[in-house]
């Protein structure tokens, strides 16, 4: 995790400015940075990572980025809590206050080495959605890339719902043209009326797979990351393979899924939809997660099993994501056999 340093002249302890606010009550907090990139050794990832923002207006009920806001906020006292008053703010704060990295384009063209990643890519949108609607005004994952568009040799991915990726066709191409760049749009399923109950503030999945569309048009490397799958609620052969389908006819070059992990972040947000919207499978989320907020290896490799079946059924010829294989287990844990 990076270290979040004060600008020049900016006091600790003193209030940040609100940048903008939304009708609805989301506002966005100046977050002064002295650096923007994450490191492998940081994050225990394979990968360094990069966040413009901190907090995501979309707000998805199993996002596992909350901590790093709670993280933020508990460095920066009184500058990202809501006002109290509205016992619901709190547990809201993570798309209530988005904290604003206004510096990162600079940050990362004044530090960024190509000999410091040792290998490793970068990967842009781990902790929170880099489209997401604030980037229409802040503009910075768009300023990040035509810095990072300075440097050639470069792996280079980027995560988002958000169909605001296509606007940036012209720079990602530009950026094509000098390092490995790989855009992974994430959709968890295309049944539009449950992934309103899952996370009611999401881009709908025809506008995701749009953008995709678009982005495959322009020759730029790009698929799904189906992450994360939710068992017994899209874990299904029917939800897999209409949303694998759906991803193949848009153009997407590869797909790619992962169960979901049950971090204690998540827990408070997403069992209580659990038990409102899908009652019969809350026994088995109280207690099918180990204390790490994993499944089982079982599940996990049947899981992979399943999606790399479906891909070939529908067309894809690139595997991906195949290192959960080799684990034990059988195709009917994907059918939830699970401890309760």
């Amino acid at each position: 995790m990076s270290v979040y340093a004060a600008s020049p002249g900016a006091t600790r302890g003193s209030p940040r400015p609100a940048l903008d606010a939304r009708g609805r009550g989301t506002s966005f907090v100046d977050l002064p940075i002295a650096s923007i990139l994450n490191s492998p050794q940081q994050t225990g990832m394979r990968f360094w990572s990069l966040n413009p923002y901190v907090g995501c207006e979309f707000g998805c009920s199993y996002c596992y980025a909350r901590y790093v806001h709670r993280y933020v906020v508990a460095r920066s006292p009184g500058r990202g809590t809501p006002p109290a008053g509205n016992a619901g703010d709190a547990a809201d704060a993570f798309e209530r206050r988005i904290f604003v990295k206004r510096e990162a384009p600079d940050v990362v063209g004044l530090t960024l080495r190509p000999s410091r990643l040792q290998g490793h890519g970068i990967l842009i949108g781990t902790a929170t959605d880099p489209y997401q609607p604030a980037e229409r005004r802040f503009q910075l994952t768009r300023r990040v890339l035509e810095r990072l568009a300075q440097f050639h040799g470069l792996r280079i991915g980027l995560i988002t719902k958000s169909p605001l990726v296509a606007r940036d066709v012209d720079v990602l191409r530009r950026l094509a043209e000098r390092n490995d760049v790989t855009v992974h749009c994430s959709l968890i399923a295309v049944d539009v009326a449950l992934l309103r109950r899952i996370e009611p503030r999401s881009p709908t999945p025809p506008v995701r797979l749009r953008a995709l569309a678009r982005l495959a048009g322009a020759g730029i490397h790009a698929g799904v990351m189906i992450a994360p799958v939710l068992p017994g609620i899209t874990d299904d052969v029917p939800h897999l393979r209409a949303l694998l389908r759906a991803a193949k006819d848009a153009g997407a070059a590869f797909a790619h899924g992962s169960p979901l992990r049950l971090y204690p972040a998540i827990r408070p947000r997403f069992l209580p939809l659990v038990a409102r919207d899908f009652p019969a499978l809350l026994p088995r989320y109280e207690h099918a997660f180990d204390e790490r907020g994993d499944l089982s290896a079982a599940y996990a490799a049947a899981l992979e099993r399943r999606v790399d079946r479906l891909r070939r059924e529908v067309g894809f010829e690139e595997t991906e994501g195949t290192e959960a294989q080799g684990h034990g287990g059988t195709a009917q844990a994907v059918q939830w056999e699970l401890p309760l």
